[in-house]
């Protein structure tokens, strides 16, 4: 298979998800009407169940997957190990808890979800790093994605303890935990724009030094960049993707996962070509979960964070059980 096609079929999917999430699911409209809307033929209702149900869930879900994607493959650079990964480390139950305390407390606004998830998802960045540097963990993958699974059971518990206080709170807490992008509206996807273009200006910054970071400190140094400084870069620009992500659909699981995963299996192990594979990797296995967590039990709908799960867990288990670790 040449590099080109390696390339081009994750875009194809992604086209293909992108089809799938207009032609069926959200709003009571067959496929034909769907496809005869989309080039301008139908009715004004079925209009309006594809530009205001079903484009606006596509542009969420097609965001949500490519901030974790992204945000997983800089975390398994960044740690050097293929189990990094937000949902698994402590990051997204820190974003989830954060905005469970907004909610508890009233917050309703896009912007001020977004933002809330974002300082949660940064304390839980922070955690991932400090568990990084205790002695041997960091080195270790089984360890530290344990280390991650206590953190995140803490951050949980915490959660579930929030929805006891307030009963109007929880039944909102509840749907939202779960993991869904079912209802989402333009509004909301527009509060996370601002946050994912400051990511990808700072991405852009730190890609080639995370590169040679990759190849032993002492030769990032050499080369004269600041391992500490490209850290803390990485760690901020995590925050703000896995936080826009879990403001949009809550928290999902094995999404960070999955795709760097997949990336490397087309591209390597570098992180500028695995970055790049995660744009269309990403947005394609989020849809696509969105719109099989619409047909699998139409006419009602199974959580995205079931489908994610159940995709992910598998690779997981078949990435701990080999005989050699993904080199990264």
């Amino acid at each position: 298979m040449t590099t080109r096609v390696r390339y081009l079929i994750p875009w194809g999917l992604l086209l293909l998800a992108a089809l799938a999430s207009l032609l069926f699911g959200a709003g009571s409209l067959p496929w034909q009407e769907a496809a005869s809307a989309l080039v301008g033929q139908s009715h004004e209702d079925a209009r309006f169940v594809l530009l205001e149900l079903r484009l606006p869930r596509l542009a969420v879900g097609a965001t949500v997957g490519l901030a974790l994607g992204v945000a997983g493959a800089l975390l398994q650079a960044l740690t050097r190990n293929p189990l990094a990964e937000p949902g698994l480390l402590g990051v997204s139950a820190g974003s989830a808890f954060a905005v469970s305390l907004a909610i508890l407390f009233g917050a309703s606004t896009a912007t001020l979800t977004t933002l809330v998830a974002q300082a949660g998802a940064l304390a839980g960045c922070a955690l991932v790093l400090a568990a990084t540097r205790l002695q041997g963990t960091g080195q270790d993958p089984v360890r530290l994605v344990l280390a991650g699974a206590t953190v995140t059971g803490l951050l949980l518990s915490l959660t579930s303890l929030l929805m006891l206080i307030d009963q109007r709170a929880a039944d909102e807490i509840r749907f939202w935990i779960t993991g869904s992008v079912a209802g989402r509206q333009w509004h909301q996807w527009w509060a996370t724009l601002p946050s994912l273009a400051l990511a990808t200006v700072v991405i852009l910054t730190v890609i080639r030094p995370l590169a040679s970071l990759a190849l032993g400190e002492r030769v990032a140094m050499g080369l004269g960049h600041r391992p500490g400084l490209i850290r803390l870069l990485v760690i901020l620009v995590v925050a703000l993707l896995v936080g826009a992500a879990t403001a949009l659909a809550g928290p999902l699981v094995f999404v960070g996962l999955v795709v760097p995963f997949a990336a490397r299996a087309l591209a390597g192990a570098d992180i500028r070509r695995t970055l790049w594979l995660c744009l269309p990797i990403g947005p394609a296995l989020v849809v696509f979960a969105d719109t099989l967590s619409r047909l699998l039990v139409a006419p009602s709908e199974l959580p995205l964070g079931v489908i994610t799960a159940l995709v992910g867990a598998p690779v997981l288990m078949v990435i701990v059980r080999a005989r050699r670790m993904p080199t990264l």
